[in-house]
């Protein structure tokens, strides 16, 4: 090999290493709420490329694995690098078994053994496919998801122990409503706090009121927040705690909820629907945005605007847009409808 060839071969190896650099560092944070009508599928895309998906959706055949496989293949990645598991309820585990044929689940993270009868079969779920490469989360623990910090805030019924940033004494507990603690499964499950620069989003699956109490109460653990992703798919009987959802302060609420599960509907185990849960996130100081995965039909009346609502129908003829965030190191970023190509910008506070 000649010599002048050598140094040519060195200087386009180093203009393709710095390109590839250049990509990832301009790749923004990218969150997609994939429609599972009513269960929760969120899929985190670092600037890293690395991938995390935090939970999976119902069964029902394999609809809700092909929606997050879409989802995937839209963001660019081939494989999920990191697999959360919130809880062991067939809304939020239902999907994996499909999904891991459809491509590779590398890690995955749960909350612990301990299962109710009722939930056998969806630990058991769960374990087919993650068993031999899990890890089970302890609050305060870190996912080491490359280019974001993911703060595991809540997992086996513990919560964070040090506040993240400070941990702020909460006005809003000495006349907050309390109520008793929920089933189990909902006072266990995992809990995160993703946090890119400025911007933060929380992400507490099902987690029950009174446990969000114990979070806010007496001083706010988790702090403001840029986006909330609605607990208990905003069915907000049994979560959103005013003392709790006032002190995080959401920028944004993103409500993963179905055509009739979720905002202004029952919680299971209730028995009426109850009006008021959009109008209790409308309310949240400083909130600019409310995007939800459904229209609810349970109050039509009650909805966010229909351009910021991803999905119309009936689950028959539903056809699972999702919603996604794009955001920029500068805390800038953007949330899309998929079914109206409809954008809101904001900035992280």
């Amino acid at each position: 090999m000649s010599k002048s060839i050598v140094p040519s071969m060195c200087l386009i190896a180093l203009w393709l290493v710095s390109g590839e650099t250049a990509r990832a560092q301009s790749r923004n944070l990218e969150i997609y709420w994939v429609d599972v009508e009513g269960g929760a599928a969120t899929l985190v895309v670092s600037p890293s490329g690395e991938s995390l998906l935090y939970d999976a959706g119902w069964e029902v055949g394999d609809r809700d694995a092909k929606r997050i496989f879409a989802a995937a293949r839209q963001a660019g990645i081939e494989k999920i690098d990191y697999f959360v598991l919130s809880h062991f309820h067939a809304d939020h585990a239902g999907g994996l078994q499909a999904l891991a044929k459809m491509m590779p689940i590398g890690s995955c993270f749960d909350r612990g053994d301990f299962i109710e009868p009722a939930n056998q079969r969806w630990r058991d779920a769960y374990l087919s496919v993650c068993a031999g490469k899990r890890t089970i989360l302890s609050a305060g623990d870190r996912i080491p998801l490359k280019g974001l910090q993911v703060d595991v805030v809540a997992s086996n019924g513990k919560l964070l122990a040090k506040p993240i940033g400070g941990g702020r004494p909460n006005s809003l507990c000495a006349t907050a409503e309390h109520k008793p603690p929920d089933i189990p499964e909902n006072q266990l499950m995992v809990g995160a706090l993703f946090t890119y620069g400025r911007f933060r989003f929380l992400d507490l699956a099902d987690l029950d009121w009174e446990k969000e109490m114990e979070l806010a109460c007496p001083s706010n653990r988790v702090g403001e927040v840029t986006v909330w992703q609605a607990n208990r798919h905003g069915a907000l009987d049994r979560a959103g705690a005013p003392g709790f959802l006032y002190a995080i302060r959401p920028q944004v609420a993103i409500v993963n909820n179905g055509p009739r599960k979720g905002l202004g509907g029952p919680s299971p185990g209730s028995k009426v629907a109850l009006t008021g849960h959009y109008e209790r996130i409308a309310k949240a100081p400083g909130i600019e945005g409310i995007w939800q995965g459904h229209l609810s039909l349970f109050d039509k009346d009650h909805n966010t605007s229909e351009n910021m609502i991803a999905n119309l129908e009936e689950s028959a003829e539903c056809q699972g847009h999702w919603i996604k965030a794009s955001v920029g190191r500068d805390g800038a970023f953007t949330v899309t409808n998929s079914r109206t190509g409809f954008s809101k910008s904001y900035r992280a506070r």
